[in-house]
């Protein structure tokens, strides 16, 4: 077929198909019996033609508004696509699709497929109807996405076409391309997944369907039976067949409609019986039935209509090929290069097919069918948050200040903060969800014994008459019971008691008594009052140890008891903020602006000794941290207001004890934008806690993000509050086995490091990350609670929300999938630019769209350091942090260190492929010190050479994955099987074989290849040279880099010395320890980064090579055994494996 046509396109008419009509819901909809289709078809040839071109390429995508979208629901006159045998007729009903011209035009045609399945046919057309088709026998291939010359040569003026609804044909012996845009990712689905079925089993293509019969006939028409006769088909048939005939007690063929509904909502957890039951009566109302029996095949219509997930199946036939069923070896190759399981064995995907696959013929055969796949996908193995943090798997034995650690607020108060009533149960709660750090209030109780909750006065019965007051004995006997149910880690119990000192050692008797050699007392330390460690102990270290967080008498003071300043509790308190307007953080939209009050006279309280000696952590107010500020800036003689710590500045006197620095929310608000970096220094060695504003009478919370990127180890929570912020910090938490403690950027940690909250490159020598992220669809959405009187039908839409650093902070929505109750497909890719990975949360909020207000229906928070990649399911959880039951999305996730992958503009890879000239290599800093600068200097010339072996091997694997057809983002695996359908000869042999050179997988062309086929190749063979390169140099240049690192690292101690050497004061000396920080940390960023690239640069070839095999590219004589992979030939340093990644 020639492809110059249509070129006065002016002239070329454009037209509504019937399949748009106005009169029925949207949706992917299939012929169920005689309709007026054909005679609307000829209605519409026959009207007045318009211009099908659309000229200006600046329309606007579709986006956030109320879109009609394919809609599978129950309906008398609509199918649900669930085999080959729906995509086939689909197609032959026809609908419209968007034709790209390499001239970047596009033209509206209306597409069908002839009924003997031999040629796709379009029309209107210039040409008469023998030319305007293309025959199936010329297909070679089909491509999802925007992955062809057209679309990537036109990028910007196709941006407002969706990826997700683009395919195209190759074709010929050019391998031309039919570029197509079909109205949505679900109709493309349609069309890609029955033109790959046809292009599979070309024995049912021409005279094979029954004499030209079409595929909407009944099971008597050989199209039919070709192809409803596949292996999973029919797995699935006799799977039904036994479900049948367990609940048949009679054998007669025929159930009761209630037999029916119920066998299946339980072969399907999650359905709705009354969606079911509707289903039945549907059928029965068609078949014109007087009774409510079911048969087997309505039994099975049911079923399949109700039950396949079109998003699943589209999945499977892709991967299996177009069988319908997956065999091992396509388990294997999913894990491995979708999944990201590189170490995926057959002996492993023979245990997953058995423990997933529904029909007992798929299990004995070793076979995975499209209702095992879909369990699968939806057990925990395939959920979102990586299954490795399900347990405690970080380093426990830093210091506890390098943990960031789940605190509560006054969670034992019900209501408000004023007078809001003590209660046991929030304890409980806290402790159960994985708080380390609990806050205890006391005060006076009668007759000498304290209590638990904010001070009641002499009148306790007037605040609350119906309820008796909590002792603090009884909070303490519940605090020992459930101390370590969840997590045996340290439990700080932070305590803010107003006690007289009688009732003062009451509570340190119930202290030792309750907690008993739980209680980790100062005798326990491994220094004496008179001087400490120089930093705490870890939390291997207390395991199991209860530490008493509150005020202290100095070690000096001599007598029973003494007075110590109490601040109060209030926002700022004092300081030198004191007389500043602010508004709450995070809160700022509400106008509410507060005047931080002078600071008062500190409340005095009298401390009993036998209290104070229990205390372990002694808390302190923020004049702590202007204090060690102020010694800081004297030490350094600077007067910037805030910069990077200098690595040899003395430390301030230290207190003989461990402390606790305790922070107002405004104030601490304050700081982690205006002096973020003194926070973070401040935060290395000091543990600091941030409560919420005393303004929050209601119980509400402040956005914890805000203060974790300043550093601060414990933001308390309301966890009795409910809400999006604690979404966020159960995010946080969930990760490292739920322990309540998390470890800290290593930014964080260092000793000598850069970072600034505020700036895109947060961490200098560092590129961002891009998560790419492609929501498919949601499952068994509930109706939102206090929703009864919106009716049956819901209409949600998805929103992402990326929290960390200001410049990662992003929030993405899908289009409102109106009218699609509670399975909607969304099909929708988002990227997000990552800087700091390790603070970054990504929040998941489906809601319900109202024109009043839109209804919360589920949400999941996760850290992006434990998303896996690949297709994950995202269980919901409700408001209070319930998971909903069989509630989930179904999400692809994508993680790469460059920007754009996936788009259809290529600019980037243009750039690569002129060379190196155009790349931006990282520098380091010059600092003053001439001695200093020599080390660094010798670091220029192995960061440039590690850039171009980075850049080298992903700019030669960008490169393959075009000449492939494919998008950046695409796995190597699927570069592979687009190969092989180019190397397959008409006799079934392969055109070229994989060797392993020296344990690199080549290949070699056995026969003389068409032009087109030989430039990949050659990019083939670019891209093995790269990875070959880093993986043998990325050591020796690693090393170089570590060198020099080690060398500058000598200078720490003694770099305030030899800046006054060189005559470096005050702003000039920060200047030069902001540059030395910086140095280091690229130096260090660097060698991450390399180290990275050869482990997956390593994990890369063995897909390649696994991948080659696979798809019958090696033969019995070069088969390799997994040791070959290992590339021994290359030696790594002895500091790492060099066998990949697992």
């Amino acid at each position: 077929m020639s492809e110059r046509e249509e070129s006065a396109g002016d002239a070329a008419p454009d037209f509504i198909p019937p399949r748009a009509s106005r009169g029925r819901r949207s949706g992917v909809v299939l012929p169920a019996g005689p309709d007026p289709d054909a005679v609307l078809l000829e209605a519409v040839k026959a009207a007045p033609r318009r211009s099908s071109i659309i000229k200006d390429p600046s329309v606007q995508k579709v986006g956030g508004g109320r879109k009609k979208t394919v809609s599978f629901s129950s309906m008398p006159s609509e199918k649900k696509v669930s085999s080959a045998a729906d995509c086939l007729a689909f197609m032959q009903g026809g609908c419209e699709l968007k034709k790209i011209r390499p001239s970047s035009r596009v033209y509206c045609r209306f597409y069908t497929l002839d009924p003997d399945l031999s040629c796709l046919r379009w029309e209107p057309s210039k040409k008469d109807g023998e030319r305007a088709r293309l025959d199936v026998a010329s297909m070679r291939e089909v491509r999802t996405g925007k992955s062809t010359e057209t679309f990537l040569h036109n990028g910007p003026l196709f941006e407002h076409l969706p990826e997700e609804a683009a395919f195209s044909i190759i074709h010929g012996e050019d391998y031309q391309s039919l570029d197509l845009v079909a109205l949505s990712a679900d109709v493309a689905n349609i069309w890609v997944t029955g033109l790959r079925y046809l292009l599979a089993h070309p024995s049912i293509i021409g005279g094979a369907a029954g004499g030209g019969g079409s595929l909407e006939g009944g099971p008597g028409d050989g199209g039919v039976a070709a192809v409803e006769g596949s292996l999973g088909s029919k797995m699935r048939s006799d799977w039904l067949e036994a479900e049948f005939a367990e609940v048949d007690e009679d054998g007669y063929g025929i159930v009761s409609e209630d037999v029916a509904v119920a066998t299946i909502c339980k072969l399907c957890p999650g359905i709705k019986e009354g969606k079911v039951r509707l289903r039945f009566k549907e059928i029965q109302r068609s078949k014109e039935k007087l009774t409510s029996h079911v048969t087997l095949e309505e039994f099975q219509e049911a079923f399949c209509e109700l039950c396949t997930r079109p998003d699943v199946y589209f999945l499977l036939v892709q991967l299996s090929q177009d069988r319908e069923c997956l065999d091992p070896q396509d388990l294997r190759l999913f894990l491995e290069t979708e999944q990201g399981l590189s170490l995926a064995t057959t002996e492993g995907c023979w245990e997953l097919l058995k423990r997933y696959e529904r029909s007992a013929q798929g299990r004995e055969r070793g076979l995975l069918g499209v209702d095992g796949f879909a369990r699968y996908l939806q057990s925990p193995e395939c959920q979102l948050l990586d299954p490795e943090q399900l347990a405690v798997c970080q380093d426990m034995n830093l210091p506890l200040s390098h943990y960031y650690i789940s605190t509560s607020y006054r969670s034992y108060l019900l209501d408000d903060q004023v007078h809001g009533r003590a209660d046991l149960g929030g304890l409980i709660r806290a402790l159960q969800a994985g708080c380390r750090c609990l806050e205890l209030g006391v005060t006076d109780g009668p007759e000498g014994e304290p209590l638990l909750g904010v001070d009641y006065g002499p009148d306790i019965s007037r605040h609350h008459p119906h309820h008796a007051p909590v002792t603090i004995r009884s909070a303490l006997e519940v605090v020992n019971k459930y101390a370590f149910l969840t997590s045996q880690y340290p439990l700080l119990l932070y305590l803010c008691q107003r006690c007289s000192p009688p009732q003062q050692c009451t509570m340190a008797h119930h202290l030792k008594k309750v907690f008993g050699s739980r209680l980790y007392t100062p005798e326990g330390l491994s220094v004496n009052l008179g001087g400490r460690a120089t930093t705490l102990p870890s939390p291997e270290q207390l395991k199991g140890r209860i530490l008493l967080v509150a005020k202290k008498l100095p070690p000096e003071h001599e007598g029973s008891d003494g007075e110590v300043s109490e601040e109060e509790e209030e926002i700022g308190g004092g300081g030198p903020l004191a007389g500043r307007r602010m508004t709450i953080p995070g809160e700022e939209e509400l106008g509410v602006v507060l005047v931080v009050p002078p600071p008062s006279q500190p409340r005095k309280l009298r401390l009993h000794r036998e209290l104070s000696d229990l205390v372990t952590v002694a808390r302190t107010g923020s004049r702590s941290f202007y204090t060690q500020r102020a010694t800081y800036k004297k030490a350094q003689q600077q007067s910037p207001p805030s910069s990077p710590v200098s690595p040899g500045s003395p430390l301030p006197p230290e207190l003989p004890y461990w402390t606790m620095c305790s922070l107002g929310e405004g104030e601490a608000g304050r700081l982690t934008s205006e002096s973020p970096e003194d926070l973070v220094m401040f935060t290395k060695r000091t543990l600091t806690r941030v409560r919420p504003s005393s303004v929050r009478l209601d119980s509400s919370n402040p956005n914890p993000q805000g203060y974790w990127k300043g550093g601060v180890q414990l933001v308390a929570l309301n966890q009795q509050t409910p809400g999006a912020m604690l979404d966020l910090h159960r995010g946080r938490f969930s990760q490292n086995g739920g322990c309540g403690y998390v470890l800290r950027p290593a930014v964080m940690r260092d000793e000598v490091s850069y970072f600034s909250a505020h700036t895109h490159g947060c961490v200098p020598g560092v590129p961002p990350q891009t998560l790419r992220i492609k929501v498919i669809s949601a499952h068994n959405l509930p109706k939102p609670q206090g929703s009864g009187a919106k009716g049956e039908v819901i209409d949600p839409y998805v929103v992402l929300e990326l929290h960390g650093v200001p410049a990662d902070c992003a929030e993405q929505r899908t289009r409102t999938a109106a009218q699609n109750q509670d399975d909607p497909l969304f099909d929708e890719t988002f990227e997000f630019q990552v800087n700091m990975p390790e603070l970054a949360l990504l929040r998941f909020v489906v809601l319900d769209d109202d024109y009043i207000g839109d209804d919360f229906i589920g949400q999941f928070s996760v850290a992006f350091e434990c998303l896996q990649p690949g297709y994950r399911n995202v269980p919901l959880l409700g408001l209070a942090g319930d998971p909903l039951p069989h509630t989930s999305l179904f999400v692809h996730i994508v993680i790469t260190n460059r920007r754009g992958g996936g788009k259809a503009q290529r600019k980037g890879l243009s750039v690569r492929r002129g060379g190196r000239r155009g790349r931006e290599y990282v520098s380091l800093r010059q600092t003053g010190i001439k001695v200093v600068d020599e080390v660094f200097k010798q670091a220029n010339g192995p960061l440039k050479e590690g850039t171009d072996l980075r850049e080298d091997a992903q700019s030669s694997t960008a490169t393959f994955k075009e000449q492939c057809g494919l998008p950046a983002v695409a796995k190597l695996k699927q570069c592979i099987q687009s190969l092989a359908t180019r190397l397959q000869c008409p006799e079934g042999t392969m055109g070229a074989t994989m060797v392993l050179r020296e344990g690199y997988p080549c290949l070699e062309p056995l026969i003389s290849l068409p032009e087109a086929t030989r430039k990949v190749l050659a990019a083939y063979d670019t891209m093995i040279a790269a990875q070959k390169q880093l993986i043998g140099n990325a050591d020796g240049v690693q090393e170089r880099i570590d060198q020099v690192y080690r060398e500058g690292m000598d200078f720490h101690e003694d770099f305030p010395r030899l800046g006054e050497k060189e005559g470096l004061k005050g702003r000039k000396l920060n200047k030069a320890v902001e540059s030395f920080t910086w140095n280091i940390t690229v130096l260090k960023g660097q060698s991450d980064l390399l180290r990275g690239a050869k482990m997956d640069s390593l994990d890369a070839l063995r897909q390649l090579a696994l991948a080659c095999e696979a798809c019958g590219l090696t033969s019995s004589s070069s088969s390799f055994s997994s040791a070959e992979l290992h590339y021994t030939a290359h030696p790594t340093s002895g500091r790492r494996s060099s066998n990949g990644r697992i």
